[in-house]
């Protein structure tokens, strides 16, 4: 669900007065209110929370014993807990976080994941104007200002940040197992969908490429087929690899990417030669790494 978020329900005192005793007792409390509103018999419970400027979404999932995921609407008092923390942890020129993963266990076992640098997943975009209210409400230093939240709220951000920190790299596996094979968990794409992302990224530019190929990992009878390049669309970086075992596999981009391009609306940008060069030199960093 969403709902509007105003700055005046996040709680009182100016942004970043949670020291971190409180921000951890704010964090047992949106556990404590959790749990109350818990039917008998669950295992486990997710619950994800996204905010920028005065936007705000949360949603829960509950995971019964026999491992069903069933969707759990949370008390509307969880909302107002994640705000106040949000606002707790403002840091001075760095901002705060824009979504936050709260996962319980039966009995008490519990983790919280924040991230303050991608964009979050969001059910119902948020209009333009909230962008750049997050950057009124938590300024951040320009260097600490992150791409997507850059292009939004309208704020150049320097060549040479964007080129090292805020292009994002697409992976072609979500990692490999004990003996090295892929591993993938991505919900698979409906076939038109497939086809028009497929085709953004197969028309975005590249802008490296090696000679020769390399071989496919889900299907060693095939060779080398596998092409060593990397497209960019000014925003996102991947390689061919993704294209390739999409188009012969299958095999889903990782969902950010696929968000991103739905968003865009499957229209791929004009990608300029600051932006080409700007991709090269990420590409190139990151494997001098």
């Amino acid at each position: 669900m969403s709902q509007p978020e105003s700055p005046n329900t996040t709680g009182a005192g100016a942004p970043g007065t949670l020291d971190e005793q409180a921000q951890q007792e704010m964090i047992q409390r949106i556990g404590r209110t959790l749990v109350q509103a818990l039917p008998p018999g669950w295992s486990q419970v997710s619950v994800r929370y996204r905010s920028v400027g005065a936007h705000r979404e949360l949603d829960a999932e509950l995971t019964a014993p026999n491992g069903t995921e069933i969707p759990l609407a949370p008390p509307a008092e969880l909302g107002e807990l994640f705000a106040r923390l949000r606002h707790g942890m403002y840091r001075e020129n760095r901002g705060t976080w824009t979504s936050a993963t709260y996962r319980l266990s039966r009995p008490a076992s519990y983790s919280v994941d924040f991230d303050g640098e991608h964009e979050p997943a969001w059910e119902n975009h948020p209009p333009h104007a909230e962008f750049a209210a997050e950057l009124r409400l938590y300024p951040r230093a320009v260097h600490n200002i992150p791409g997507w939240l850059a292009e939004r709220a309208g704020v150049r951000v320097p060549e040479t940040a964007t080129a090292v920190d805020q292009l994002r790299r697409a992976e072609v596996f979500d990692g490999t197992d004990a003996v090295g094979r892929p591993v993938n968990n991505r919900p698979a794409l409906a076939a038109d969908e497939r086809d028009r992302v497929l085709e953004y990224l197969e028309r975005a530019p590249v802008v490296l490429a090696a000679r020769g190929y390399d071989s496919d990992r889900l299907d060693p009878t095939a060779g080398s087929s596998v092409p060593l390049t990397f497209h960019t669309d000014g925003s996102w970086i991947w390689p061919g690899a993704v294209c390739y075992y999409l188009r012969t596999h299958g095999l889903s981009p990782q969902p950010e990417l696929v968000d991103h391009i739905r968003r865009r609306d499957f229209q791929l940008p004009y990608v300029g030669d600051e932006a080409r060069e700007l991709a090269v030199a990420a590409i190139t960093e990151e494997q001098q790494s």
